[in-house]
This record gives C-alpha cells, structure tokens and sequence, in this order.
C-alpha cells in the first residue's frame, strides 16, 4: 500500500444508518465496484457491513475543527468528509470485526516535505476493552516509528484516562489517543503551526519525524484491507 497510490482513493464520510432497502456501500470499494468510472469525490458510506475498500479515519490539514473533545464524540465520531474528520471508535471497530487491515499515516510539514509510516496489520477492540490497538509490520516512508509504542494501549480522552502514566496523557498532550506513557504520536492534538519551543508534546506531532515541538501541518490515517 503506498502513499501515492492511497492519495487518490475517494474519502467517504461515516454513518450508521439501518433498516435502508438494499445493501448500502460499507466503504470506498462498494462505490468503486457499482461503478469504476467515478470520479473521486465526496460519498456517503455505511461501515457496518464487510468490508473491501480503503478508508480515511482520521485527518487534521487546517485547524479548522477542535479535536480536544470528550470521550463521547470520539467513541461515534465528529467532522466533515471534505474536511477535518475523527471516524469514530465505534465505527472503526465495526471495520476491524469483518475484516484485517493494515494502515498508512500520510503526513506533511509547513516547508512541503512528506513522509508516511505503514503498518501490515491494524485492529483494534470493542468498547468493553477500551477499544485497544494492536498494530504490527513497520515500513519506513520517512516519517519513523512513532506507532508501534502505543500498541496494545486502550483509548484515551481527557474525560477517559486509560493510558499508562500516573496523570492524563489526554490533558498533558491536548488531546485523545491510545496513549502510553504518554506517546511519540499525538494526531489528535492542538494544532500548531509548525515548530514552537515554548511548549512541547501538546500539537499534532509524530515525533520520530519532527521531534516533540513541532505541530504538522497535514496528518492522516488510512486503514485498507488485506488481499
């Protein structure tokens, strides 16, 4: 799964809808086999069914939507299929139950240079288990590992400390994640702007490729399932 080739998958909004006549398209590759000649866009998809397509569950490219939310709006989700987008746990294990995946993080800084970071396997579990992750098979895009240390980690929000420190990762970092002691990733924290020395670890950082003071101006998730 490569970078290049993920950025030009149509990027579809989540919702769980039931009782629709039919089978509603689950992901990006329902809409793709009804019909190849589409062009990429906005599409409304259903994940709650099996799963075969590429799926964007996460952005952050300008600031635009606060990401420093309680645990409810990350359990079902929040943002705009054009635009910054949480999917929702709930969601994204719905996903994992039906299928294996593996994942791509896309990012880029504010002078134009990008990186990516693949994993060969991703999943993560039900609500009743803090929607644990488990993520394994490290290709190096540039960007360095900054995942792999949160493997195994449950989910949390400020309102939700499920981490493995004494205190909040979620309000130490500013935001929610499957946070350790606390992390080298923080996708979901403040957005920044770049580098600022004066406070670290708080912006939407990937550490391993730009340190822990740096904020990225672009970051994304992208989960596609195993052939």
């Amino acid at each position: 799964m490569q970078s290049a080739a993920l950025l030009s998958v149509l990027v579809l909004v989540p919702q769980l809808v039931g009782g629709l006549p039919g089978v509603p398209p689950v992901d990006c590759s329902d809409i793709y086999d009804q019909d190849n000649s589409r062009a990429s866009g906005v599409y409304t998809v259903y994940p709650i069914e099996d799963t075969y397509g590429v799926q964007v569950f996460q952005r952050r490219m300008d600031g635009s939507l606060n990401f420093y939310r309680p645990w409810d709006y990350y359990r079902t989700g929040f943002g705009s299929a054009d635009g910054e987008i949480w999917l929702g746990l709930e969601n994204l294990f719905q996903l994992c139950l039906r299928k294996k995946y593996e994942l791509l993080v896309d990012m880029e800084e504010f002078e134009g240079n990008k990186a990516y970071a693949r994993y060969s396997s991703f999943s993560i579990g039900p609500e009743d288990e803090g929607y644990k992750l488990e993520v394994t098979g490290f290709t190096d895009g540039g960007a360095g590992d900054a995942l792999s240390y949160n493997s195994g980690m449950k989910f949390s929000t400020f309102d939700k400390d499920q981490d493995a420190w004494h205190d909040n990762c979620g309000k130490k970092s500013l935001g929610a994640f499957w946070y350790k002691e606390c992390t080298y990733a923080n996708p979901n924290g403040i957005y920044r702007w770049g580098k600022d020395g004066a406070i670290q670890a708080v912006g939407v950082e990937w550490e391993q490729w730009k340190g822990s003071n740096y904020s990225l101006k672009s970051i994304s998730f992208k989960i596609r399932p195993l052939r």
